[in-house]
């Protein structure tokens, strides 16, 4: 199971995320009334599909014994409220184009993908 707190106090948006062992910071930009102490709650989730993305595309090149030499995976969120979207762009590099377009298709089917593209009941409970 994977668990996360997140903290905030008197210091206007700047949270405190742990999560096991490790701690992050989220804030707001000056924009948008935060001191910008770490990323935007958006930023968060691009960083959450980028790193499951590039992790799970190197598992599988890995697997395959393809010569993956790096991979960039490049992400924007569009739009507001019910229209967002995010496009997500692949730049692999060491491989051949069939092998690229295999990429593409897993991408397609990680875990974090399938999450964002079919949603995730949130159960809230005050204590």
């Amino acid at each position: 199971m994977t668990e996360a707190i997140a903290h905030i106090g008197q210091d206007r948006y700047s949270t405190k995320i742990d999560i096991g062992t490790r701690s992050l910071m989220a804030d707001e930009p000056p924009s948008r009334g935060g001191g910008d102490t770490g990323p935007a709650p958006y930023e968060l989730l691009l960083a959450s599909l980028g790193a499951c993305t590039a992790i799970t595309l190197r598992m599988y090149a890995d697997r395959k014994q393809w010569p993956l030499a790096s991979l960039d995976v490049q992400l924007r969120l569009h739009g507001q409220g019910e229209t967002l979207r995010i496009e997500r762009v692949l730049a692999p590099t060491g491989l051949e184009p069939e092998q690229n377009a295999r990429l593409a298709e897993i991408a397609e089917r990680t875990p974090v993908t399938l999450t964002l593209k079919h949603g995730v009941p949130i159960d809230t409970k005050l204590v």
